[in-house]
């Protein structure tokens, strides 16, 4: 069993759905699956882990997992005396989608006004040519290629990358807000180790998103309010879901292998056979 586990949901066939709980001390490899359930409601998983024997789930101090209402009954009803840590990475993927939800609101605007551009051109019998950046960008192309350096941190762009970026935020200094608040918020869980300061670093962060004005931030900072408790648990041993991220990229790869799964209950016996 191991006392430290994760729960993840995972697709193996035609977007069918499998809750999957593994050992973090087996890393992916040997002796990483706990179980394997078909489908992810709450009482289905329940009525299958209720099976492993009372002493040995509660033997488990830590689980991991992400904010889904199902995931969290089953972890206090599973495994009553283990910590919940909810995965900093799904609390940070929020984060990015907002961040490219404004990028993304913009550039639909640049492919309208060269759309636009290009029909006033034509009634003219002209030719139209946008403007175009230092990057050779033209504004609908500089918004669509910063979408991968909105990702890192500034220490880890290229040159062209810091160019495009500089350019971006000087066009558009909303996104360069909501930039820095990703990254913020990237900062408090990379650098902080004690629960009571991340908590004080996380409400200067709610004030920041206050006054951006942005509601897709907003409603991270209400998601991050209601789930702050397994959020700062992520502070007492810094774990996170990786480990089930990497044995579920495991079967996605075997799936994608063989071209799909045809025979699903064989394709779950020969990955517990793998796992022992």
């Amino acid at each position: 069993m191991g006392k430290y586990l994760s729960i993840d949901e995972v697709a193996l066939s035609q977007g069918e759905l499998y809750t999957v709980v593994t050992n973090k001390k087996a890393k992916g490899k040997a002796g990483a699956i706990v179980a394997i359930i078909a489908g992810t409601k709450a009482d289905v998983v329940i009525s299958h882990l209720m099976k492993i024997p009372l002493n040995k789930r509660r033997q488990v101090e830590e689980i991991t997992l992400d904010m889904a209402p199902n995931m969290k009954l089953i972890a206090r009803t599973c495994f009553v005396k283990a910590t919940q840590v909810i995965d900093r990475f799904h609390v940070q993927k929020l984060a990015s989608e907002a961040l490219q939800e404004i990028r993304i609101k913009y550039r639909w605007e640049a492919i309208d006004q060269e759309n636009e551009g290009i029909l006033k051109a034509k009634n003219n019998n002209g030719v139209y040519r946008p403007k175009t950046f230092e990057t050779g960008d033209t504004r609908k192309q500089l918004l669509a290629r910063s979408r991968y350096l909105l990702y890192k941190s500034a220490e880890k762009w290229t040159k062209t990358q810091s160019l495009r970026a500089k350019i971006l935020f000087e066009e558009y200094p909303d996104i360069q807000r909501a930039y820095m608040l990703s990254q913020q918020l990237r900062e408090i869980f990379n650098s902080k180790k004690d629960k009571n300061i991340a908590l004080t670093k996380l409400a200067q962060w709610y004030d920041k998103v206050e006054k951006s004005g942005f509601k897709s931030f907003t409603t991270i900072m209400n998601t991050v309010k209601l789930n702050y408790d397994g959020i700062l648990n992520y502070f007492i041993n810094r774990s996170t879901n990786a480990s089930a991220e990497s044995f579920n990229a495991k079967i996605k790869a075997f799936r994608s292998q063989f071209r799909g799964v045809r025979n699903v209950p064989f394709f779950l016996f020969s990955r517990s056979l793998n796992s022992i």
